[in-house]
């Protein structure tokens, strides 16, 4: 093998650089530094008088998080790929060869912000620099000369409302099991001879179906729905139309019926009126609540019983399908791109993965709308 030469890591550093490194833009993009009032708050580490090892830097911890979240990677292969990948050592301010955070380390910071109720607040950090951007939950902004996401035009903002379930590791449990996990009993007290085991259950955790249209005969006659199980958590989120962010997000278990979480996150700070969610949401409880906080309701119309879908509702839900469509490709960047998937034990680290992945699709959404403002 070659000998490397003196200034080998700092040309191939710059080829990185030259190639168009997306930790770079990230770095450009995102001010990290506006989360350290936060964290400096919620960690409360001492000030080094009493001696021992000095902690990492918050934010770059915070860096480390949101790289993980990106990726759905677990601590373990976290802790290598930061000594493995350059360009993460780069972004992570990390010299090469220095000591690095090791699986524990990032846990435990995990573990620390999620017990504070630091997450939700980070989250709401990186939505006032949004507005403070100019990226406001109002009108659409329109085409044309000038900075277009100043330009509204008011009658076409609003907010979608919808949910997914977040698979996690299936739970294979006896009946006698099965029913006290219903009946709300912890996993020590199931397992009270068994700690080990305990402490690889998940109780909060529940099974759901899921239903998908099946696809009709060949000459056209209609199948029944296929109902699919799954077990997991369910992340309920609502995003502005103008620029599609999660404005606001909630963590339930996956059998918590979507219609019932309408109320927890169609948000206040949007100044155009209209709410687009798909069938489920739809209730005479849910439509006072919204004409009574002043929204306008353009959830989808459901089938008559018995009857067939009139033209004009079937014409409706269809325009109104255009839009809140844009709510799945959130989804689906979660799901297919970052590989959002529920490793952890318990609905409260549940949260805090799902926040962290909402955090992380906020920061990919803001560098695509920087990249094409630079554009023009």
């Amino acid at each position: 093998m070659r000998q490397a030469g003196l200034f080998g890591l700092s040309d191939h550093m710059k080829r990185l650089s030259a190639d168009g490194d997306p930790l770079e833009v990230l770095a450009r993009i995102v001010d990290f530094e506006a989360f350290r009032p936060t964290l400096v708050a919620a960690l409360g580490y001492s000030d080094g008088t009493k001696g021992g090892r000095p902690p990492y830097d918050p934010v770059v911890m915070l860096k480390v998080l949101v790289l993980a979240a990106q990726n759905n990677v677990a601590d373990g292969r976290m802790e290598w790929l930061i000594r493995d990948r350059l360009s993460w050592l780069r972004f992570l301010g990390f010299d090469l060869g220095a000591a690095t955070p090791d699986a524990n380390t990032i846990r435990m910071f995990r573990e620390r912000l999620t017990a504070v109720g630091a997450l939700d607040t980070l989250f709401a950090d990186f939505d006032r620099q949004l507005k403070a951007r100019g990226y406001l939950p109002m009108g659409e902004a329109c085409q044309g000369s000038g900075d277009a996401k100043h330009r509204w035009n008011a009658g076409a903002g609003g907010q979608i409302v919808d949910a997914t379930l977040v698979a996690a590791p299936k739970q294979r449990n006896t009946e006698a099991e099965k029913a006290a996990v219903k009946a709300g009993r912890s996993a020590a007290e199931i397992w009270l001879d068994e700690p080990a085991k305990a402490r690889q259950k998940d109780v909060d955790a529940r099974w759901t179906l899921k239903f998908a249209k099946a696809r009709p005969t060949a000459d056209g006659k209609p199948q029944p729905d296929i109902a699919i199980p799954s077990f997991g958590y369910k992340s309920s989120i609502s995003i502005c139309r103008t620029f599609g962010f999660i404005r606001k997000g909630q963590v339930t278990d996956g059998a918590r019926y979507d219609g019932r979480m309408l109320r927890d996150v169609v948000t206040s700070d949007n100044t155009a009126s209209d709410v687009w969610a798909d069938t489920a949401y739809r209730s005479q409880s849910n439509e006072r609540w919204l004409k009574a906080q002043g929204r306008v309701s353009r959830i989808h119309r459901r089938k008559p019983k018995g009857r067939p879908m009139p033209a004009h509702v079937r014409r409706g839900n269809t325009t109104k399908s255009k839009i809140r469509a844009r709510v799945e490709h959130v989804f689906a960047h979660q799901k297919a791109v970052m590989g959002l998937f529920i490793r952890t034990i318990g609905i409260e680290r549940a949260k805090a993965k799902i926040t962290l992945a909402n955090l992380a699709f906020n920061i990919h959404r803001l560098i695509f709308h920087e990249r094409r403002a630079a554009i023009g």
